[in-house]
C-alpha cells in the first residue's frame, strides 16, 4: 500500500505558502518530492527524509510527488494552541486543526445558529482545474471564497493556484471542509464551510469542487466528482442559489468525458436532487449543438441557462495561474475552461448590484 523510501535533501526547488518543493537523493535515484512545513517542519539540504513514493511509481500526474512523510532526526516542536477537530483522522498523519465550527473558536458564536446563505451564489464544478476558470467569468470586485472538497488532495497547500489566485487578488479564502485541511479557515462539513464563507468570510460568491487529484474508476459511480451533486444540496438546503458548472471537452480522448461528462449528468442529474441553474456556454458550431444536446438532459430537474462566451477567451487568458486540466492547456481544451468560465459568468448576474 505504501513504498517507503529514505531520502536525503539535495536541493530545495522552490516553495509556496504551506509547500516546499525539493529534491531528495534515493538508492533509487533523486525524486521531486514534496514537504509540508506545518505537518513535518521545514526540511533543509543534508536533511534526512523519510519518503512516501507510492504516487511516483504508479506515474500519478497530479501527484507526481514523493511526499515527505518525516525529518527523523529533526522533528518540528509539539503544536500549541486551541484546536480540538482533526483532520485525516486515525492515518499516520492525522492533524488537529480549530475548525472554525468548534466551540473554541471565535467564530463559533457566529456559526452556531447559522442558517442561511441569505441567497449567495454558490458555483458548484467537477474537478480543481475549474477554479481559475471560473473566477475569470466572475468580476474581479466580488468577493469570491473557494470552499474545498476532501474528494481529491486533503493538503490545500498541495494546490499552487489557490496560492497564487489569493497572491493576485483572484480569490478571497480557501475553506476546508470534511477531511480536507490547510485552509484559511477549517469546518466539519460543506454546510459550515458555506456558511463560514457567507458570515465569517464576508463572501459574495462561492465556488466548491474537490481539491487537485480527481479520482475515477470508468464506473458510473465509482468517481470522486459525485460531490458536486451533493454540493448542489448543501447549497440550497441553506437557501443559496446554486450554479453548475458543466465539465465538458473537446479534447478528452475517453468518449464517456467528451462533450458533456458523464460525471456532470450523474451528479447533477441523479445526485443532485435540488434544483440549480446549470450554465449551458454557447459555443457555437456541431460541438457547441451536441453540448446543447446533451446538457437538455438535465432541464427537467434544473434550469438550463445559455451563457454566451464572448470575451471569455481573453479573460481565461488573463488568468494568473497556469490552466491546465489532465494534462490539457486552454489550446488543448479550450471548451473546458469556457463552459466553466461561464458558470462564473452566470453566478455574477446573480450578484447583488452595487449601491449608487
Amino acid at each position: 500500500m505504501i513504498r517507503w523510501r529514505r531520502g536525503e535533501v539535495v536541493e530545495i526547488r522552490r516553495e509556496w505558502p504551506g509547500a516546499v518543493e525539493l529534491v531528495a537523493g534515493t538508492a533509487d535515484g533523486p525524486v521531486r518530492a514534496l514537504a509540508y512545513p506545518a505537518l513535518v517542519g521545514r526540511p533543509e539540504p543534508g536533511d534526512e527524509v523519510l519518503l512516501n513514493t507510492t504516487a511516483l511509481a504508479m506515474g500519478l500526474g497530479t501527484g507526481g510527488y514523493a511526499m515527505v512523510v518525516a525529518l527523523p532526526n529533526r522533528l518540528p516542536e509539539d503544536p500549541s494552541g486551541p484546536g480540538h477537530l482533526v483532520k485525516a483522522r486515525y492515518t499516520p498523519l492525522q492533524a488537529t486543526v480549530l475548525g472554525a465550527d468548534e466551540q473554541d473558536s471565535p467564530h463559533h458564536e457566529v456559526l452556531r445558529e447559522a442558517d442561511s446563505l441569505d441567497g449567495m451564489p454558490v458555483v458548484v464544478a467537477d474537478l480543481h482545474s475549474a477554479l481559475p476558470a471560473i473566477l475569470a467569468g466572475l468580476p474581479r470586485t466580488a468577493r469570491a471564497v473557494y470552499v474545498m472538497l476532501d474528494g481529491g488532495a486533503l493538503p490545500a497547500w498541495f494546490s499552487m493556484s489557490c496560492a497564487q489566485l489569493k497572491e493576485a487578488g483572484w480569490l478571497a479564502a480557501t475553506v476546508t471542509v470534511g477531511q480536507s485541511f490547510g485552509g484559511d479557515l477549517e469546518t466539519v462539513t460543506t454546510h459550515t464551510g458555506l456558511l463560514a464563507a457567507r458570515h465569517v468570510l464576508d463572501a459574495d460568491v462561492a465556488i466548491v469542487t474537490q481539491g487537485p487529484g480527481n479520482l475515477g474508476s470508468g464506473t458510473r459511480w465509482g468517481f470522486s466528482g459525485v460531490s458536486a451533486g451533493e454540493a448542489v444540496n448543501a447549497a440550497a438546503v441553506l437557501g443559496g442559489r446554486p450554479v453548475a458548472a458543466l465539465r465538458v471537452s473537446e479534447g478528452d480522448a475517453r468518449e464517456r468525458h467528451q462533450g458533456v461528462s458523464h460525471h456532470s449528468l450523474t451528479s447533477y442529474g441523479r445526485v443532485a436532487l435540488a434544483r440549480a441553474r446549470v450554465a449551458v456556454p454557447e459555443l457555437g458550431g456541431e460541438f457547441g449543438a451536441r453540448v446543447a444536446a446533451q446538457a437538455a438532459a438535465l432541464g427537467e430537474r434544473h434550469d438550463l441557462v445559455p451563457v454566451p462566451v464572448d470575451g471569455l477567451r481573453e479573460a481565461l487568458e488573463a488568468a494568473p495561474v497556469r490552466l491546465s486540466t489532465m494534462g490539457r492547456g486552454l489550446d488543448g481544451d479550450e471548451a473546458y475552461f469556457l463552459a466553466s468560465a461561464a458558470a462564473g459568468r452566470l453566478a455574477a448576474g446573480l450578484l447583488p448590484r452595487p449601491k449608487a
